[in-house]
């Protein structure tokens, strides 16, 4: 035998043993590879569907100050004279919007926006606001509303604090008016908020001062009270005389809604339930009343004093998630219903300190501190920690931004006012503003509209409250006697000189911009979306990817496993 055909044999039995390992090695390690590919594929799409479903139904804190102004939170105000600790830091783990406003300048006419995503003014309540539980409900039996809407997509859905979006009571005599002395405190509310879409409410039961749950009061208003002797600027005007279950106090209002809250917040963890918290409490509205705990402990007098309570509140809310170990899924926001008090030019003279951060106006009027509010987002994964957003935006956006994150479509006659904000949450970089404006109605009905760095007032005065003299002068408003009003926020950010007669093409632009508003029962198309759910959109892609990786996989045992196995060893 020639030294060549020796070695061919003996490389012909080296490639057929090699080839038997091969095919021990395949009967060995494919079957686990297959069970490793398809069991890490299977878990990916578990762990994937999981994911989704949990981005796509968070839980959603909804928290509502009343009578807050922008500059009240010391994260907006380096100036303010009150240290807000607990909104400092749900700012710092969240994003901070520095142009967001409410619907109109006061209550009623704001809560009714952020339930269904509609203008007031579009309703039957052209001015002013409810008459506090004497008043027919406000929001229409058929509109569909934001804890409607969350409601039939699974969520728990919990009221707690102040409505003032209309109630209906059974009466002792149907002919007679409503009043605490005619109401049938015995049996339960004809309408209240679990007619709008909550599971659950715990509340007050005006006209009358005392807690009910449900449709239930807790206990009969039948002791009177005169408060007549307290300054009308810490009671309120409406505060000082009526009805009032026994031993209730204004003191007890916030720290009840807050343990209904945490109590909420806890039974749907535990039942594994999705919730919805809408807490509004009637805070730093009047009457003005801290517990002792936190007198004196502002830079602001009792209304300073009153704001550190609520942003106690906050804290204790936030302390409960993170203890029902729901704090990495839920979507906290925290704003207000309008601009601070007349109060607040008291607050000015006497501690230095602007609710408004420096802006004109306040509640009730369409100058800048009468709407634009406070705005805090916080959602762990989702909104970038510690970030500031310019974008404009309204109230009313809520119930479409709330229905993009839970996939839910709107149908045609809901949230007509409402634009979808979450690409502004995530701090996304957009191509064109989201809103084209935003339409801003006074208390007394005035209208005015924002467009850009623009806003057109139609009317000869923004103002519905008398403006103090001294204001006017720090800020340097020039007077004019114009029919309107127009500013350039981004060159006068407080609103001093009226632009119209240097414009007169800009103002007439956007009066008649706001005529189309007021003349439709809703507004012109949206523009188009500029960004999507990046993070649903990738979930949707990556188990495909996964799956094509694992094709290649497979593919690549067969082929290039097998010739690296059979190729020959050197020696």
């Amino acid at each position: 035998m020639t030294k060549t055909t020796s070695r061919k044999l003996h490389s012909d039995s080296a490639v057929a043993r090699r080839r038997l390992q091969c095919c021990s090695f395949n009967r060995r390690i494919f079957p686990v590879m297959n069970k490793i590919f398809i069991g890490a594929f299977g878990a990916f799409l578990t762990f994937a569907g999981a994911i989704a479903a949990d981005s796509n139904r968070p839980n959603i804190v909804l928290i509502l100050a009343d009578d807050l102004g922008f500059g009240d939170l010391s994260c907006n105000n380096p100036k303010s004279k009150i240290h807000t600790p607990h909104l400092d830091r749900l700012a710092g783990e969240g994003i901070r919007f520095v142009d967001a406003h409410s619907p109109s300048g006061v209550c009623s006419p704001t809560r009714y926006g952020v339930l269904t995503g509609r203008y007031c003014w579009r309703t039957r309540l052209k001015r002013g606001v409810l008459l506090s539980g004497v008043s027919e409900p406000l929001i229409e039996p058929n509109r569909l509303t934001l804890p409607a809407m969350l409601a039939a997509s699974g969520y728990e859905t919990g009221h707690f604090g102040k409505w003032h979006l209309g109630r209906r009571w059974p009466l002792k005599n149907p002919a007679g008016k409503v009043d605490p002395r005619n109401i049938d405190w015995s049996k339960p509310a004809l309408y209240c908020p679990l007619d709008a879409g909550f599971t659950y409410s715990f509340a007050l039961a005006r006209p009358a001062w005392a807690f009910m749950e449900n449709r239930k009061v807790l206990a009969e208003p039948s002791e009177p009270f005169d408060y007549t002797h307290i300054p009308a600027h810490i009671v309120g005007p409406n505060n000082h005389k009526g009805f009032q279950q026994p031993g209730f106090t204004f003191e007890r209002m916030i720290p009840a809604w807050v343990e209904k809250t945490n109590a909420f917040i806890e039974r749907s963890a535990q039942a594994r339930r999705p919730f919805f918290v809408f807490f509004a409490p009637i805070c730093p509205h009047r009457p003005i009343n801290p517990n002792k705990e936190f007198l004196g402990k502002s830079g602001c007098g009792v209304f300073g004093d009153f704001v550190l309570e609520l942003d106690d509140a906050v804290g204790s809310i936030l302390a409960q998630l993170k203890r029902s170990g729901v704090a990495d899924n839920t979507l906290v926001l925290f704003t207000a219903d309008n601009g601070a008090e007349t109060n607040t030019y008291e607050h000015i003279q006497s501690y230095n300190h602007w609710s408004s951060a420096g802006s004109r106006g306040c509640k009730r009027d369409l100058y800048e501190g009468g709407h634009r509010v406070p705005f805090l987002a916080r959602w762990p994964g989702q909104i970038p920690s510690n970030s500031t957003s310019t974008e404009i935006i309204c109230l009313t956006d809520l119930m479409a931004t709330v229905a993009a994150i839970i996939d839910y479509d709107l149908p045609p006659d809901a949230a007509e006012d409402s634009y979808n904000i979450l690409p502004a949450l995530r701090s996304e970089k957009l191509a064109a503003p989201i809103r084209e404006t935003v339409v801003h109605h006074s208390a007394r009905g005035k209208f005015a509209i924002r467009q850009g760095d623009w806003i057109f007032i139609d009317a000869p005065s923004g103002a519905d409250n008398r403006e103090p003299k001294t204001i006017l002068e720090t800020l340097g408003v020039q007077p004019h006697q114009e029919s309107a009003e127009l500013f350039n926020l981004r060159t006068d950010p407080k609103q001093t000189v009226n632009l119209l007669a240097a414009h007169p093409e800009k103002a007439k632009a956007l009066k008649s911009l706001l005529n189309r508003y007021r003349a439709s029962d809703r507004p012109p198309p949206p523009p188009p979306a500029k960004r999507t759910n990046q993070m649903n959109r990738w979930f949707v892609k990556l188990p495909i990817l996964f799956m094509i990786l694992f094709s290649i996989a497979i593919l690549s045992r067969t082929k290039k496993l097998k010739l690296f196995l059979l190729k020959p060893r050197r020696k």
